[in-house]
Protein backbone atom coordinates (compact mmCIF):
# COMPACT_ATOMS: atom_id res chain seq x y z
CA UNK A 1 0.00 0.00 0.00
CA UNK A 2 1.30 3.54 -0.63
CA UNK A 3 3.37 5.15 1.96
CA UNK A 4 2.24 8.88 1.36
CA UNK A 5 0.46 10.85 3.87
CA UNK A 6 -3.28 10.80 2.99
CA UNK A 7 -4.87 13.64 1.37
CA UNK A 8 -7.94 12.86 3.03
CA UNK A 9 -9.04 10.61 5.72
CA UNK A 10 -11.84 9.63 8.21
CA UNK A 11 -11.71 7.42 12.05
CA UNK A 12 -14.35 6.21 13.08
CA UNK A 13 -16.91 8.36 11.76
CA UNK A 14 -20.68 7.47 12.92
CA UNK A 15 -24.18 9.80 12.21
CA UNK A 16 -27.36 9.01 13.87
CA UNK A 17 -30.27 10.46 12.77
CA UNK A 18 -33.27 11.60 14.78
CA UNK A 19 -36.59 9.97 13.90
CA UNK A 20 -39.26 11.01 16.26
CA UNK A 21 -37.62 9.67 19.87
CA UNK A 22 -35.85 7.14 17.86
CA UNK A 23 -31.95 7.14 16.59
CA UNK A 24 -31.31 5.99 13.28
CA UNK A 25 -27.57 5.26 12.71
CA UNK A 26 -26.56 5.50 9.12
CA UNK A 27 -22.71 5.27 9.67
CA UNK A 28 -21.36 3.04 12.58
CA UNK A 29 -17.52 3.71 12.53
CA UNK A 30 -16.59 4.29 9.63
CA UNK A 31 -12.79 4.51 8.70
CA UNK A 32 -10.84 5.41 5.41
CA UNK A 33 -7.44 6.87 4.06
CA UNK A 34 -7.13 8.17 0.44
CA UNK A 35 -3.46 9.04 -0.55
CA UNK A 36 -2.99 11.25 -3.53
CA UNK A 37 -3.50 9.95 -6.75
CA UNK A 38 -5.81 7.20 -5.57
CA UNK A 39 -9.03 6.27 -7.05
CA UNK A 40 -11.34 5.11 -4.65
CA UNK A 41 -15.12 3.73 -5.23
CA UNK A 42 -17.76 3.05 -2.81
CA UNK A 43 -20.95 1.32 -4.09
CA UNK A 44 -23.92 0.14 -2.08
CA UNK A 45 -27.93 0.13 -2.42
CA UNK A 46 -29.94 3.09 -2.33
CA UNK A 47 -29.95 4.65 1.48
CA UNK A 48 -27.22 2.83 2.45
CA UNK A 49 -25.03 6.23 3.24
CA UNK A 50 -22.88 7.05 0.28
CA UNK A 51 -24.40 10.37 0.17
CA UNK A 52 -23.99 11.17 3.99
CA UNK A 53 -20.53 9.69 4.16
CA UNK A 54 -19.59 11.87 1.09
CA UNK A 55 -20.98 14.92 2.50
CA UNK A 56 -18.71 14.18 5.85
CA UNK A 57 -15.89 13.77 4.23
CA UNK A 58 -16.54 17.21 2.19
CA UNK A 59 -17.10 18.68 5.57
CA UNK A 60 -20.75 19.33 4.58
CA UNK A 61 -21.95 17.78 7.32
CA UNK A 62 -20.94 17.11 11.00
CA UNK A 63 -20.30 13.43 12.44
CA UNK A 64 -22.03 12.72 15.19
CA UNK A 65 -18.84 10.84 16.47
CA UNK A 66 -15.27 10.68 14.93
CA UNK A 67 -13.19 12.66 12.60
CA UNK A 68 -11.95 13.69 9.13
CA UNK A 69 -9.31 15.18 8.42
CA UNK A 70 -8.69 17.05 4.79
CA UNK A 71 -4.86 17.75 3.72
CA UNK A 72 -3.68 16.89 7.47
CA UNK A 73 -6.38 19.65 9.13
CA UNK A 74 -8.77 17.96 11.11
CA UNK A 75 -12.28 19.44 10.33
CA UNK A 76 -13.50 19.13 14.53
CA UNK A 77 -12.80 22.25 16.11
CA UNK A 78 -13.01 24.55 13.15
CA UNK A 79 -15.04 27.33 12.89
CA UNK A 80 -17.65 27.31 9.71
CA UNK A 81 -15.99 29.97 7.65
CA UNK A 82 -11.86 27.59 8.58
CA UNK A 83 -13.17 24.61 7.14
CA UNK A 84 -14.80 26.31 4.44
CA UNK A 85 -11.67 27.54 3.00
CA UNK A 86 -9.86 24.43 3.74
CA UNK A 87 -12.52 22.80 1.71
CA UNK A 88 -12.62 25.14 -1.09
CA UNK A 89 -9.03 24.89 -1.47
CA UNK A 90 -7.97 20.83 -1.08
CA UNK A 91 -11.19 19.67 -2.46
CA UNK A 92 -13.59 19.50 -5.67
CA UNK A 93 -17.21 18.19 -5.97
CA UNK A 94 -19.10 16.96 -8.43
CA UNK A 95 -22.14 15.64 -8.58
CA UNK A 96 -24.94 13.80 -10.58
CA UNK A 97 -26.69 16.75 -11.51
CA UNK A 98 -23.61 19.12 -12.79
CA UNK A 99 -24.82 21.79 -10.61
CA UNK A 100 -23.39 24.52 -12.98
CA UNK A 101 -24.78 28.06 -12.94
CA UNK A 102 -27.20 28.93 -15.87
CA UNK A 103 -26.43 32.40 -16.35
CA UNK A 104 -22.96 32.06 -16.78
CA UNK A 105 -20.81 30.82 -19.83
CA UNK A 106 -18.65 27.44 -19.56
CA UNK A 107 -15.56 29.18 -18.85
CA UNK A 108 -17.37 31.55 -16.15
CA UNK A 109 -18.37 28.47 -14.38
CA UNK A 110 -14.88 27.24 -14.03
CA UNK A 111 -13.78 30.57 -13.24
CA UNK A 112 -15.72 30.88 -10.33
CA UNK A 113 -14.48 29.04 -7.70
CA UNK A 114 -10.93 31.11 -8.43
CA UNK A 115 -13.17 33.83 -8.37
CA UNK A 116 -14.53 33.39 -4.98
CA UNK A 117 -10.51 32.99 -3.97
CA UNK A 118 -10.01 36.54 -5.27
CA UNK A 119 -7.08 35.23 -8.06
CA UNK A 120 -6.40 37.53 -10.65
CA UNK A 121 -8.41 37.97 -13.37
CA UNK A 122 -5.41 36.89 -15.97
CA UNK A 123 -5.00 33.66 -14.01
CA UNK A 124 -8.72 33.12 -13.42
CA UNK A 125 -9.20 33.65 -17.22
CA UNK A 126 -5.62 31.65 -18.09
CA UNK A 127 -6.58 28.93 -15.89
CA UNK A 128 -10.02 28.04 -16.89
CA UNK A 129 -9.33 28.21 -20.74
CA UNK A 130 -6.64 25.50 -19.95
CA UNK A 131 -8.82 22.93 -17.98
CA UNK A 132 -11.52 23.66 -20.17
CA UNK A 133 -8.90 22.60 -23.42
CA UNK A 134 -7.56 19.28 -20.89
CA UNK A 135 -11.33 18.49 -20.70
CA UNK A 136 -12.07 18.88 -24.51
CA UNK A 137 -14.09 21.56 -24.64
CA UNK A 138 -12.01 24.21 -26.23
CA UNK A 139 -14.90 25.20 -28.60
CA UNK A 140 -17.13 25.74 -25.93
CA UNK A 141 -16.01 28.79 -23.75
CA UNK A 142 -18.77 30.89 -24.34
CA UNK A 143 -21.80 28.42 -24.19
CA UNK A 144 -24.30 28.15 -21.94
CA UNK A 145 -25.02 25.15 -19.57
CA UNK A 146 -28.51 25.08 -22.05
CA UNK A 147 -26.13 24.95 -24.92
CA UNK A 148 -23.97 22.01 -24.12
CA UNK A 149 -24.99 18.16 -24.17
CA UNK A 150 -25.39 16.02 -20.97
CA UNK A 151 -21.64 14.63 -21.06
CA UNK A 152 -20.56 18.03 -21.97
CA UNK A 153 -22.15 19.64 -18.96
CA UNK A 154 -20.47 16.79 -16.49
CA UNK A 155 -16.94 17.92 -17.99
CA UNK A 156 -17.50 21.10 -16.95
CA UNK A 157 -18.30 20.19 -13.42
CA UNK A 158 -14.69 18.39 -13.73
CA UNK A 159 -13.13 20.89 -14.51
CA UNK A 160 -14.33 23.30 -11.75
CA UNK A 161 -13.81 20.83 -9.59
CA UNK A 162 -10.34 21.31 -10.67
CA UNK A 163 -10.02 24.70 -10.88
CA UNK A 164 -8.13 24.90 -7.18
CA UNK A 165 -5.88 22.37 -8.06
CA UNK A 166 -7.28 20.13 -5.32
CA UNK A 167 -5.79 17.07 -3.71
CA UNK A 168 -9.20 14.93 -3.48
CA UNK A 169 -12.25 15.51 -6.19
CA UNK A 170 -15.47 13.90 -4.38
CA UNK A 171 -18.04 12.72 -7.13
CA UNK A 172 -21.67 11.59 -6.31
CA UNK A 173 -22.96 9.08 -9.26
CA UNK A 174 -21.23 11.50 -11.76
CA UNK A 175 -22.04 9.05 -15.01
CA UNK A 176 -25.70 8.64 -13.62
CA UNK A 177 -26.98 10.21 -16.08
CA UNK A 178 -25.42 10.17 -18.90
CA UNK A 179 -25.71 7.35 -21.78
CA UNK A 180 -22.93 4.94 -22.30
CA UNK A 181 -20.69 6.58 -24.50
CA UNK A 182 -20.50 9.67 -22.31
CA UNK A 183 -20.26 7.61 -19.25
CA UNK A 184 -17.11 6.35 -21.14
CA UNK A 185 -15.39 9.62 -22.05
CA UNK A 186 -16.17 10.89 -18.35
CA UNK A 187 -14.76 8.03 -16.71
CA UNK A 188 -11.61 7.86 -18.81
CA UNK A 189 -10.96 12.11 -18.42
CA UNK A 190 -11.25 10.39 -14.88
CA UNK A 191 -8.71 8.36 -14.63
CA UNK A 192 -6.24 10.35 -17.24
CA UNK A 193 -6.44 13.50 -15.00
CA UNK A 194 -5.83 11.40 -11.97
CA UNK A 195 -2.61 9.95 -13.58
CA UNK A 196 -1.60 13.15 -14.81
CA UNK A 197 -2.34 15.25 -12.00
CA UNK A 198 -1.54 12.80 -8.83
CA UNK A 199 -5.27 14.09 -7.94
CA UNK A 200 -7.09 11.30 -5.91
CA UNK A 201 -11.18 10.40 -6.65
CA UNK A 202 -13.59 9.11 -4.02
CA UNK A 203 -16.47 8.15 -6.13
CA UNK A 204 -19.98 6.94 -5.02
CA UNK A 205 -21.39 5.55 -7.58
CA UNK A 206 -24.18 2.12 -8.97
CA UNK A 207 -21.95 1.97 -11.89
CA UNK A 208 -19.69 -1.41 -11.48
CA UNK A 209 -18.45 -0.82 -14.79
CA UNK A 210 -16.65 2.63 -13.08
CA UNK A 211 -15.74 0.74 -9.85
CA UNK A 212 -13.42 -1.88 -11.15
CA UNK A 213 -11.63 0.62 -12.87
CA UNK A 214 -10.94 2.04 -9.38
CA UNK A 215 -7.87 1.39 -7.17
CA UNK A 216 -9.79 0.17 -4.31
CA UNK A 217 -13.75 -0.67 -4.01
CA UNK A 218 -15.61 -0.34 -0.81
CA UNK A 219 -18.90 -1.64 -0.26
CA UNK A 220 -21.56 0.38 2.69
CA UNK A 221 -24.00 -1.61 3.32
CA UNK A 222 -26.15 -0.89 6.81
CA UNK A 223 -23.35 1.97 7.92
CA UNK A 224 -20.48 -0.30 7.41
CA UNK A 225 -17.79 -0.15 5.01
CA UNK A 226 -15.94 -2.88 3.47
CA UNK A 227 -13.23 -3.13 1.27
CA UNK A 228 -14.30 -5.68 -1.79
CA UNK A 229 -11.28 -5.46 -3.97
CA UNK A 230 -7.75 -3.72 -4.32
CA UNK A 231 -5.56 -2.99 -7.18
CA UNK A 232 -2.81 -2.84 -4.53
CA UNK A 233 -2.81 -6.61 -2.91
Amino acid sequence: MNSMNPVLSCINLKKDYAQGSIAVEVLKGVNLSVVPGERIAIVGSSGSGKSTLLNLLGGLDSPSAGDVSLAGHSFSGLADNQRGKLRNQHLGFVYQFHHLLPEFSAQENVEMPLRIARRSAGEYVARAQHLLNQVGLSHRFEHKPSELSGGERQRVAIARALAMNPGCVLMDEPTGNLDSDNAEAVQKLMLDLSEQHQIAFVVVTHDLQLAERMDRVYSLDKGVLTERSSKHD
